[in-house]
């Protein structure tokens, strides 16, 4: 039966244990037991070869690439396409001119007239329908035709002058014209007699006190 290959024997000669986890040592890449994990403990004689981190000039900060912005920031924000440092407020391709930015200017161009356009519908709509001063016209005729189909004139005023005898009150004909009453010798006005002039309604036959007018 083949032995299952789990695990690692420790490096130090002496020791030779099979470890389930073994410890890689950073220094001389050896593996060790939990014993001889330790530099000392196994006589490592590998140097130690720490990536110190990048900085410029001596200095903790990273400057922003963008043209003149004199920013600095405590941790690096590299551009993914060109691979340059930036501050926080150029770290975006369209906030430093990126120099791989994939959407090109004259389609940012479009954008922005698409938003302005939108901008401008929104504070002046677009009116629909025809204009001009014929459809004006027309609408105002519709419009005069709407309040003379709904109006209604007020009843308290009497529809018609009529002439009205002033010693009976009788509402004389109004089949016969004010020419006719004025020429006809059987005429109230060519006989002498007081005629009363006064608006009346449709319905009215007599003048119900004629004293207040002859007074």
């Amino acid at each position: 039966m083949a032995e299952l290959e789990i695990g690692k024997q420790c490096t130090v000669q002496h020791c030779r244990q099979l470890d389930f986890l073994p410890f890689v040592c950073d220094a001389c890449s050896g593996t060790y037991c939990l014993e001889h994990r330790n530099k000392d403990a196994h006589g490592c004689s590998g140097v130690l070869i720490r990536k110190e981190p990048v900085q410029s000039k001596g200095s903790s900060s990273y400057s922003c690439s963008f043209k003149s912005c004199k920013t600095n920031e405590l941790v690096p924000i590299i551009c993914p396409e060109c691979d340059k440092h930036f501050c926080l407020k150029h770290r975006h391709q369209s906030d430093h001119d990126c120099e791989k930015q994939q959407v090109s200017k004259s389609h940012l161009v479009v954008i922005q007239q698409s938003k302005e356009e939108a901008v401008a519908n929104q504070v002046n709509p677009v009116k629909k329908g025809r204009t001009g001063a014929k459809n004006d016209a027309t609408a105002a005729k519709v419009a005069l035709m709407k309040l003379k189909l709904h109006a209604v004139g007020d009843k308290s005023i009497p529809q018609k002058l009529k002439l009205c005898h002033g010693e009976s009150g009788n509402v004389l004909s109004m089949a016969n014209t004010l020419e006719w009453w004025i020429t006809s010798t059987n005429s109230p006005l060519q006989n002498g007699a007081k005629v009363i002039l006064e608006y009346l309604d449709n319905d009215t036959s007599i003048l119900g006190n004629t004293s207040s007018y002859i007074e």
